[in-house]
């Protein structure tokens, strides 16, 4: 009996070995985006609500915000947070960065309900405990990032047969999207904007990552500017995030916030976990019970970003009056209340 159990308990460690030291800085890095991300909504948007009494509304066309020193610092806050997000990719595999992003929105929803005294549902607040509980599941499980000695290195591994195979399935699934469905159909259909954004994004959080590998090594001592590789997954980076917000920004001003938010964050993370799993191999590393693990957290945080989306402007207690109240107007962006429909009202009034 005694052999049985040091048995179990050694097999036990062979298949959690703890993080590694590049895993911990990567979630510190994710965390600490998360942290500053999720604080610059509130932030900016007590910037946009000063600016908006004292000038015209930003939500109506108005630029009055450009000189509000709140909104500066909210937008100041949010750079900060995407540089260390693009620093964790650098650290840790994107199966363990990727999906943490769902800590921002916990953030700003607990800020807005502490700050702006905006309700958090008692649903939303099970959305957010959901999206804790799924990110702890994936940190505890997430693979060991791989050792990379050189950006050759990932270049080497992004011009394999089956990342390349999904790179141009990628690109030609986005070019047909873009010339063939976008005009007919990019104003009533929303999965084709965030198509468009979410399949681009997935290559362009791998090259982020290269990047990141590059300047890691460089910072170490071993310089990886001199390789031609670096300043491709550069230039690759750059025409995907500008490709990426171009569509992002259509899909924003075509579709209710409150819908394209959930459904893009579900997308982009998919898409991108798969991409890395294909290119870097990720999954080579874990056993089956881990890997199912890690698809389950990924699905409890999913479960609760839609929750408390659904529920972010919904509040506890019976509706006071009996009669359908006209619907408002978000006051930093021009968009519907949660129920509307997927249309801009803008663009149903006229």
């Amino acid at each position: 009996m005694a052999s049985e159990v040091v048995g179990t308990t050694q097999s036990w460690k062979d298949v959690y070995r703890g993080m590694s030291s590049d895993n911990i800085k990567g979630l510190v890095l994710a965390l600490s985006s998360s942290i500053f991300i999720g604080a610059s909504f509130i932030v900016k948007k007590k910037g946009l609500k000063k600016a908006g009494a004292s000038g015209v509304r930003a939500g109506v066309g108005g630029y009055s915000y450009l000189f509000e020193p709140l909104w500066w610092v909210g937008m100041i806050t949010m750079i900060v947070g995407e540089v260390a997000n693009f620093a964790a990719y650098a650290f840790a595999p994107a199966i363990l960065v990727t999906p943490l992003g769902a800590l921002s929105i916990i953030i700003s929803a607990v800020l807005a309900h502490i700050i702006l005294r905006e309700r958090l549902h008692t649903f939303g607040i099970l959305g957010c405990a959901l999206c804790v509980v799924g990110s702890i599941t994936i940190v505890l499980h997430a693979p060991q990032e791989r050792e990379i000695e050189s950006v050759t290195e990932v270049w080497d591994l992004a011009t394999e047969p089956a990342f390349l195979f999904y790179a141009a399935l990628v690109m030609t699934t986005s070019l047909v999207l873009i010339f063939h469905y976008l005009p007919r159909y990019g104003q009533t259909h929303i999965m084709f904007y965030i198509g468009v954004c979410s399949l681009v994004g997935s290559l362009s959080v791998m090259s982020v990552k290269a990047i990141g590998i590059a300047l890691k090594l460089t910072l170490s001592g071993m310089n990886q500017l001199i390789y031609p590789q670096t300043w491709a997954f550069t230039m690759i980076v750059i025409v995907c995030i500008i490709t990426q917000m171009n569509y992002l920004n259509k899909a924003l001003d075509t579709f209710n916030t409150a819908v394209v938010s959930p459904i893009y964050y579900v997308m982009f993370t998919s898409l991108t976990i798969l991409a890395s799993v294909i290119m870097f191999k990720d999954w080579d590393r874990q056993n089956p019970t881990q890997i199912v693990t890690e698809l389950c957290g990924f699905v409890t945080i999913l479960s609760g970003t839609f929750l408390l989306h659904k529920t972010k402007d919904m509040v506890d207690g019976p509706p006071m009056l009996p009669v359908r109240l006209p619907k408002h107007t978000d006051e930093e962006d021009g968009f519907g209340q949660e129920g509307i429909p997927l249309k801009r009202q803008d663009s149903l009034r006229s």
